[in-house]
């Protein structure tokens, strides 16, 4: 099982690349809100490379309902059991 630490140091790497910005550092509060670019067209774009990343497939339903950064981690953990 993954570490929530391993967790966020693969979706730094992640959130970096969609956004183009290495200065990216994400936390369990981070919204789109945070991130200049992060409109629903990236979420789309950053959902996807997500689940290239971890290799699953995330459920639409919990796609939309994530508020914040951490909710995205909880989920990735709990599809990575």
């Amino acid at each position: 099982m993954m570490s929530r630490e391993a967790v966020y140091e693969r979706l730094n790497g992640v959130f970096r690349e969609v956004f183009d910005d290495d200065t990216i550092v994400v936390n369990d509060s981070t919204t789109a809100d945070d991130i200049e670019d992060w409109d629903s067209f990236e979420h789309i774009n950053l959902i996807v490379a997500i689940e290239e990343e971890f290799g699953f497939k995330i459920p639409m339903g919990k796609t939309v309902t994530m508020k914040n950064v951490g909710e995205m981690v909880d989920i990735i953990l709990q599809m990575g059991e």
